[in-house]
Parts: structure tokens; C-alpha cells; sequence
């Protein structure tokens, strides 16, 4: 997986992985221009960017105009859906009337295994290419203009004493060619084309990636016989197949940006998930700057709700893996830790084994009741039998009897954890709901597979929590389902913030989303979450200080989150029972698409004040969370439309 910025520099390079590890680091393999003398980059401010994709697709389309060069740039880049092979086309137009000669370069800035140190940068000869490598990692950088590959090639050092690195020696038009470099090393290559005036010439430019030298050669051969651009043209109609399934969907009285938005995000969705099952949170080197650590992480919070959300969307195969490493991560006594990396192992935490003098498990329950959940809404929604009953007994049976014993038995909810923000330690409505919901799960695949003790054991759990989440987050003089209850001087008190989170309560089937008791949460948390600025959206809960821009907590109790806006708009879809319910909701996906990057990315978070991108972008979850939503969406408005015609 491979992230651009802006300029169209490659930023972040995950490889073998999704998410792990990370062979750029969110530093810039630069890309340059040298036309007739004269010389820039393609970050230089006098370039001007329109960033798209290709329709349905994920093969970029970038348009990069430089005025007083007279030259414009369309460029493409894709990932080859089967191989490693990162792929760029680049159309150069020459808006003069004279022969223009364009020299491209392109930076080949790599820190393999996440460290500078000991990397190699060498020219090959054989196939005129240049790679970087490192114990079982290969790159390799080729291209094409016209019949010609690369025109020029240098390696050197980089960021250590005072070498900035090769891309300093393309200002002059002309690299020096020496053929090897060790340590902290970067390189750089050119392309030579003769552009027609007021015409266009194309270059091609290419890396392939393995775990050694005759791996990334035998690559670099393939993509050269089938051609690049051949390649990346089959990238495109791939990606157009994937996301346009022939039993199209109805979408109602959607406006095409939504639906656009819509089949981008299950695109996005899917640069995110690894084929060995790990969805990843968010793929973004960016949070470096504030964190020093990443989300480039499986939680299995967020990929059980993404997997629900792309189940629904009729995308049952892509997430079969996700279970299947769940399965395989669930801990001996049946708990799933609270993230892992992308290669199944235990990823970092903040979550302690040690709560004062007591010893406690560091995790988010809600997390193991959430894969079960989906499992089962997988198969409701396919019918697909033999996924379950493979994991009848590894994941099924052991996170049931887990969560089924983990109980706070003077409460009847489940014992502490952590919340799903992963930020306090208590009994939370979200939690207990998720709990439920995996819980209710299990009870039906017993059923299913026939094992009726078990079941009814399971289901007799469940209830004796909804009792609970009844009796004790239920506040009757507040008249809405609290955030959660802490433990304060050995007595249970409740945490009465404002907390988006309590539409688990409807989401996952505690009660309906029409009882009088979800309306009055729900319209207390859209009240009172809602940010009061011209961008609007609503915020995680009162008081969030998580990338804080507003101290003014009455208009902005936080920034508004995209997942949070849409917990909201789901529930209106859930309560509707006429065309015209449909409305705010359907208002609410016009303002996700509003507040899209110009890529159509989505990130976590805006700015309430100017609509900008706040941390991670993509956040999985966001996009998700929206292709959940135009499901349900779409579903409703076909269900009313026809009771309206009826």
C-alpha cells in the first residue's frame, strides 16, 4: 500500500504488509521538472493541483499546471491488485509552439525496516535499474519514455553530516551516475522526452517490490513485457469491476456525489484491509508529528464495525479473513487484546495490567463482542454456513464463555474495562451494548449449529445484561442512557457526560430505535453534541479533548467526528416511517460529501471552524461508517416507497 501527498510525492510505502512496515516514513521521494534550464519541483507553490481519481477506481488522476513553463501534467498512479508493482504514468503537454526537451526525475527516498541504517543503494546494470535493499527487502525503480528507460542515475547519502541527499544533485538537470551507497542512503533517477509543440508526450515510471534480487528483477520484466501502461489500464477496469457489482444497488433519492462517495469509500475500505485479514485503522505517517507511535493497527473494534459496514454492502468475501485472524489472535482465555499489527501479533498500548493495587485485564470488551456481532450479521446477510462453523469452536464458543463469565454479578453488566475511546476505565453503555449484541450472537449460531444448552445459556447471559444496562445506565431524572458507571470510593457512580456512543444501545439490539427511551438519549446527544459553528457535525462527547480546537465548550463541545455524525443520521434511518424522516439524514450524507477532502478521502476529524482535516486521513471507520449508512439509507427509502405506494 503506498500513500501520495498532495504534490503526488510517494509519502509512506507499506510492504509486506498493509500497515506494516513502513519503508518511507512519511518522507518525500521527491518528483522534479527540468525544462529547457530551468528546473523545479513539483512542491514548489508555482504548480497548481487538481486531485481526483479516475472514476470508480483507485488509479489516481492528477492534473499539475506550471503557468510560466507552459507545461501541464497528467498523471496516474495505481497499485497492481495481484503483484507488488506500484505503477505512475505521467502526460506531459507542452502548451508552446517549439520543441520542448523535459527532463523528469524522481527521488527515491527509503528507510527499509523502518531504519536508515545499513540500507544499500546500487545501480543494476543488467536491466538498467537501480534498487534499494536491506536483509529480505528489495525496491527496485525502472520506467519507460518513449523505447528509452532511465536516462540518468546517482546514489549517495542522505541526512547524516551534511548531505541532504541525491535530489539536491537534479537541480541541475544532470546526475552524476555513481553507482552505489551504503548507510542512510537515498537515490534518484531521470527520463528524457522530446515533447511536440502544443503536444504531448508519456513517461512511465515503476517500482517493484520482493524479498530479493531475482524476485524484484523477475517483476521489473513482467511489467516491461506486458507494458506499464497496459498495466495500469487493467488496474482501473479491475477496481471499476470491484466496486460496480452487477446486482447494482437502488439508490434511491441519493444525489451522484453520494453515491460517488459511496463506492470511493468501499474502495478506500479495501487499500486498507490486508489480505491476511488485518483492517487497519488508518494508514498515516502524518500522526507521527503528534504521536510517537501510529494507527497503523488492527483494533478489533474498528475492523468489526468496518466489517459489518462492508458485510451489508454486499462485500462478504473481502472481510471472510478478518475473522479468520481474530480467531487466531483470540487470547487463551478468550479476549481479543486491544490492537494488534498488521502481522497478527500484540501492537502497543496504553492500557496497564495494574489499576492502583489491583491487578486487571487491559482491554476493551466491547472489542470481543463486536467481531461475534458481526459474524452473525455476516450471516444473516449471506447465509453463508461454513464460515461460522469453522470458527465454532475457536472463536465462537471461547469468546461466549469469556464474555459470559466476565460479569459484574451485583450489577448484571459486564466487569470494567476499557472504553471504547480507549481513554477511561469503567462499565460503559457502549460496552455492555457491544457485549450484548456478541453475546445474543453466539446464543444464535449455537442454535444454528444445533446445540441448544449452549444457547440457551448465552442468551439467558444476555438478558440478565439488558436487565442490567436497564436498571443501572438508565437515568430517569436525565431521562437518557448515561455514558457509564465508574467506581469511586468502592461505590458505582454514573458518568452522566454526553457520549455519542450510547447509539450502541439501538445498534446493537438492546432495544429498539423508536423506544422512548433511545429517542430521548438520542435527541439529548444530537442536541447537545452538535457543533454550533457554520460546519456543524457532531462531536464524541462533551468536554473532548482529543485534538482540542475550542476552549467555547457550549458551541463547541468538541470537534465533530465523522463515525459520530453518522451514529446519529443512522438512527433517524432506524426511526423513519415516512419519506420525509429520510430527509436529515439524507442532509447529513450531503455533508460528509461536503466535507471530503478533494481526493475524497475522509478524515477523522474536521476543524469546527474552517472544515479542515483533524489527525489520521483515510480513518477507515469513517469511510465505512458512511457506506453503512447510505445501506441502511437506501434500504429505508425502498421500504417506504413502496409502503407509499402501497
Amino acid at each position: 500500500m503506498i500513500n501520495l501527498d498532495r504534490n503526488t510525492y510517494m509519502r509512506d510505502l507499506y510492504y509486506p504488509y498493509v500497515g506494516q512496515l513502513n519503508h518511507v516514513g512519511g518522507y518525500q521521494c521527491r518528483i522534479g521538472l527540468w525544462v529547457d534550464g530551468a528546473f523545479t519541483w513539483l512542491a514548489d507553490p508555482e504548480w497548481k493541483f487538481e486531485l481526483s481519481y479516475i472514476e470508480d477506481s483507485l488509479v489516481t488522476e492528477v492534473r499539475a499546471s506550471h503557468y510560466h513553463l507552459g507545461i501541464t501534467l497528467l498523471i496516474n498512479d495505481g497499485v497492481h491488485q495481484r503483484e507488488d508493482v506500484y505503477l505512475k504514468r505521467v502526460r506531459v503537454h507542452n502548451h508552446w509552439d517549439t520543441v520542448r526537451e523535459v527532463r523528469m526525475f524522481f527521488n527515491q527516498d527509503l528507510v527499509i525496516n523502518e531504519t536508515e541504517v545499513g540500507d544499500t543503494a546500487a545501480y543494476y546494470p543488467q536491466n538498467n535499474t537501480v534498487f534499494h535493499y536491506k536483509k529480505d527487502r528489495y525496491f527496485m525503480f525502472n520506467g519507460l519514455a518513449g523505447t528509452d528507460g532511465i536516462y540518468q542515475y546517482t546514489t549517495g547519502v542522505k541526512r547524516f553530516y551534511n548531505a541532504e541527499g541525491t535530489w539536491r544533485d537534479a537541480e541541475d538537470g544532470h546526475l552524476m551516475g555513481n553507482a552505489i551507497a551504503q548507510g542512510s542512503v537515498d537515490s534518484t533517477v531521470s527520463f528524457r522526452l522530446h515533447v511536440p509543440p502544443n503536444g504531448d508526450e508519456t513517461l512511465y515510471y515503476w517500482m517493484s517490490a520482493g524479498k530479493n534480487l531475482e524476485e524484484v528483477k523477475k517483476l521489473d520484466n513482467y511489467v516491461k513485457e506486458s507494458h506499464p501502461g497496459k498495466l495500469l489500464d487493467r488496474v482501473e477496469i479491475y477496481w471499476q469491476r470491484w466496486v460496480n457489482k452487477p446486482e447494482e444497488r437502488d439508490y434511491g433519492n441519493l444525489s451522484k456525489a453520494c453515491v460517488r462517495l459511496y463506492k470511493h469509500s468501499l474502495l478506500i475500505v479495501r487499500t486498507q484491509t490486508d489480505v491476511n485479514g488485518a483492517i487497519i485503522a488508518a494508514n498515516d505517517s502524518d500522526i507521527m508529528q503528534s504521536n510517537r507511535d501510529h494507527y497503523s493497527y488492527m483494533w478489533p473494534r474498528d475492523g468489526a464495525l468496518i466489517a459489518y459496514a462492508m458485510t451489508m454492502a454486499g462485500y462478504q468475501g473481502m472481510i471472510t479473513p478478518f475473522f479468520n485472524f481474530c480467531a487466531e489472535a483470540l487470547s487463551p482465555d478468550g479476549y481479543l487484546h486491544h490492537k494488534y499489527n498488521p502481522d497478527g501479533t500484540v501492537g502497543s498500548s496504553w492500557h496497564p495490567y495494574l489499576n492502583g493495587s489491583s491487578m486487571q485485564l487491559p482491554i476493551q470488551e466491547d472489542e470481543t463482542g463486536l467481531v461475534l456481532f458481526a459474524l452473525w450479521q455476516d450471516y444473516v446477510r449471506h447465509g453463508i454456513i461454513e464460515l461460522p462453523q469453522s470458527l465454532y469452536r475457536t472463536l465462537i464458543r471461547r469468546a461466549a464463555r469469556f464474555m459470559s463469565g466476565y460479569i459484574e454479578q451485583e450489577l448484571s453488566l459486564p466487569k470494567p474495562s476499557y472504553d471504547l475511546w480507549e481513554e477511561r476505565y469503567g462499565i460503559f453503555t457502549f460496552t455492555a451494548s457491544a457485549v450484548y449484541g456478541g453475546l445474543i450472537a453466539a446464543a444464535n449460531f449455537c442454535s444454528l449449529f444445533g446445540d441448544e444448552e449452549r444457547s440457551s445459556r448465552y442468551r439467558h447471559t444476555a438478558e440478565k445484561i439488558k436487565s442490567g444496562i436497564l436498571k443501572h445506565l438508565w437515568d430517569e431524572e436525565e431521562q437518557r442512557f448515561v455514558r457509564g458507571l465508574v467506581l469511586d470510593g468502592g461505590v458505582w457512580v454514573k458518568d452522566k457526560t454526553l457520549e455519542s456512543s450510547v447509539y450502541g444501545i439501538f445498534e446493537f439490539g438492546v432495544l429498539p430505535a423508536d423506544d422512548p427511551r433511545v429517542v430521548s438519549t438520542m435527541k439529548a446527544n444530537r442536541d447537545g453534541l452538535t457543533i454550533k459553528t457554520d460546519i456543524g457535525g457532531v462531536a464524541r462527547y462533551h468536554h473532548d479533548y482529543y485534538f482540542q480546537r475550542s476552549s467555547d465548550i457550549d458551541n463547541v463541545p468538541g470537534n465533530p467526528w465523522i463515525i459520530c455524525t453518522l451514529w446519529i443520521a443512522e438512527w433517524e434511518i432506524e426511526c423513519a416511517k415516512t419519506l420525509e424522516d429520510l430527509e436529515s439524514p439524507r442532509r447529513t450524507l450531503e455533508w460528509v460529501v461536503s466535507h471530503a477532502m478533494e481526493s475524497g478521502i475522509l478524515p477523522e476529524q474536521l476543524d469546527p471552524f474552517d472544515g479542515g482535516p483533524v489527525s489520521v486521513a483515510p480513518l477507515t471507520w469513517s469511510h465505512a461508517t458512511y457506506v453503512l449508512t447510505v445501506v441502511k439509507y437506501t434500504e429505508k427509502y425502498k421500504k417506504l416507497l413502496a409502503a407509499s405506494k402501497a
